[in-house]
């Protein structure tokens, strides 16, 4: 997994360096924010729980593409680039994309086979609960940290730690993105 990490996007930036110099800061932001997020985003929900240097190493590559659009210096920090530019750091990317796959499938968006996955409280039986009106996932437990990172123990895991409001039912998908999106933008 270590080789696709390293090598994900670091051909297109590369590539995009020297046509970026010679193109307005617009223009620079939708070449590069056509290339590489969707490269850092393309199946992230496997790269749930993965070790911190395979995730340093995504989140240099998020981090070239930011100073590449913004034409800042290697030496300047990186953070109010990214806010500047809207974007998640990449472990709270997988998350964000990780808690959208539960909501589809606590809402019935989702393939059957993963909305299995993400039981509520309420629908396997156990004990009433006093915010029934809540969607809470029952989590399982697990022997190694390997399953741990499978979706059917990270998703509601995450879903479970997010704030309640975010867990009501009558909120639709363009309003959860939202609000999940300005939690972890704070």
């Amino acid at each position: 997994m270590a080789d696709q990490v390293s090598s994900l996007c670091r051909y297109q930036l590369r590539q995009l360096r020297p046509v970026v110099r010679f193109i307005t800061e617009d223009a620079a932001k939708i070449v590069v924010h056509t290339f590489i997020p969707s490269r850092l985003d393309y199946c992230n929900c496997l790269l749930c729980g993965i070790a911190g240097n395979l995730r340093q190493k995504l989140q240099s590559v998020q981090n070239a593409a930011a100073q590449l659009i913004m034409k800042t210096g290697r030496r300047e920090h990186i953070t109010p680039v990214l806010r500047e530019l809207h974007w998640l750091q990449v472990p709270r990317r997988i998350d964000f994309k990780l808690a959208v796959l539960v909501y589809k499938a606590l809402h019935g968006q989702l393939l059957q086979y993963l909305a299995e996955d993400c039981q509520l409280l309420t629908d396997i039986g156990r004990r009433s609960l006093r915010l029934a009106d809540v969607l809470t996932c029952a989590t399982r437990r697990t022997q190694t940290r390997l399953g741990d990172r499978s979706f059917s123990v990270a998703g509601p895991c995450l879903w479970n730690s997010l704030p309640v409001t975010l867990h009501d039912r009558d909120i639709s998908l363009v309003q959860f993105k939202r609000l999940l999106k300005t939690l972890w933008f704070v």
